[in-house]
């Protein structure tokens, strides 16, 4: 784990809990409002968090190259999540429409 400094490590756990919160509170906001887009937002945002936690998981274990292909898996994730994000607010913005 020295490949990273303090500081560095901070801001990489504190944006990892801050999205896991972030998740957390788009899906109550949808569930208290009966918003089944803002639920879906929230699910969209999960391959992102696993993506955060890949990179995460290489830097544990000192970028070592033997685990090159989990920041493979990391890139596909991070596509994956923002076009998953993508159709979430597309659908979220479709539904808001509607409502007016």
């Amino acid at each position: 784990m020295h490949a990273l400094s303090l500081g560095t490590w901070w801001i990489h756990l504190a944006s990892l809990f801050e999205w896991m919160l972030a998740i957390v509170l788009v899906a109550q906001w949808g569930k208290r409002n009966q918003n089944r887009a803002m639920s879906w937002l929230a699910l969209a945002m999960l391959p992102n968090l696993v993506s955060a936690m890949t990179a995460i998981t290489w830097h544990i274990f000192d970028n070592s190259k033997a685990l090159s292909g989990i920041v493979v898996l990391q890139a596909w994730l991070t596509l994956i999540g923002n076009c998953c994000l993508a159709a979430a607010t597309w659908n979220l913005m479709r539904s808001e429409r509607q409502k007016s």
